[in-house]
């Protein structure tokens, strides 16, 4: 296994790689990603740079503001201006791997800009198999802030744009000519969805159906970002309607298990995968 682009897998099938220093402008935000993602199957669910979203790359997690500076790509949502160009990206930058197999890595890094160390990862990513037909992807992210200095974290939403609280985790599902099915286990639809809170949230195309599940008291806190319409993608809010402080020596953690399952699944079989894949 490369320790730059390690692969996992499930039962020994190929199920993911993931890019540790992928060469990007500074615009969309250098970080590691994992793309492609693929069912047990083989059928891709991530999407790497599209047309719509340059700065969407797989499966990650980013910020969009951490103390001003952008470390989710693209233009930054400025108060009484909108989306706005600005020289603030910041980038993610791997240090080392404490663990490295196919079954998943733990991985320390940095969140570094305009030349210093802001935030001190560790992310944690196991792949787990769900009998024939699904598995699931398990990952963990604690961020301690290294400054010295109280700092925050926002997102759009804590900046003026109303619906947009995005930063955290984040999957960039694939694109097809139909949009995704999203539900959860009494709601339907993305708007419905978008922006609340649930054990877990599905999308579900013809083909292929993500389950994505916070697994902490503090992961379930956070309202779920979601996308269909325009783009399919899911993620967390870390900042949903207002700014997240972490202290001088804090830190953040949150987990989401997302299953991946071959066909599209209903609500009774999107339950039962991920009370395997979460024990509840």
């Amino acid at each position: 296994m490369s320790p730059n682009t390690p692969v996992l897998r499930v039962g020994g099938r190929p199920v993911g790689r993931y890019v540790v220093r992928p060469e990007l402008p500074a615009r969309l935000a250098p970080r590691p990603y994992l793309h492609p993602v693929t069912t047990l199957a083989g059928t891709a669910v991530t999407e790497l740079g599209p047309a719509d979203h340059a700065h969407h790359l797989g499966v990650g997690v980013a910020v969009p503001d951490v103390e001003g500076h952008n470390f989710w790509g693209g233009r930054t949502f400025v108060r009484d201006r909108g989306p706005t160009e600005l020289d603030n990206h910041g980038a993610q930058r791997h240090t080392a791997f404490q663990l490295l197999d196919p079954a998943g890595f733990v991985e320390e890094l940095r969140w570094v800009a305009a030349g210093s160390e802001l935030l001190r990862e560790r992310r944690t990513v196991a792949a787990t198999g769900l009998g024939h037909r699904a598995w699931a992807l398990d990952l963990t992210f604690s961020l301690t802030n290294v400054t010295g200095g109280p700092l925050s974290l926002g997102s759009p939403a804590t900046n003026g744009r109303p619906g947009a609280a995005y930063g955290g985790f984040f999957w960039r599902a694939r694109k097809e000519p139909r949009a995704p099915e999203v539900f959860t286990a009494d709601r339907a639809g993305e708007a419905e969805v978008h922006g609340g809170r649930a054990d877990w949230v599905a999308l579900a195309s013809d083909t292929w159906t993500l389950v994505f599940a916070g697994v902490t008291e503090a992961t379930r806190r956070d309202p779920w970002f979601v996308r269909a319409a325009g783009y399919p993608g899911v993620g967390s809010s870390l900042a949903a309607a207002e700014r997240l402080p972490v202290p001088p020596g804090g830190t953040v953690v949150r987990r989401v298990v997302t299953v991946v399952a071959d066909g599209r699944l209903g609500r009774a079989e999107a339950a039962a995968l991920v009370r395997g894949a979460v024990g509840r």
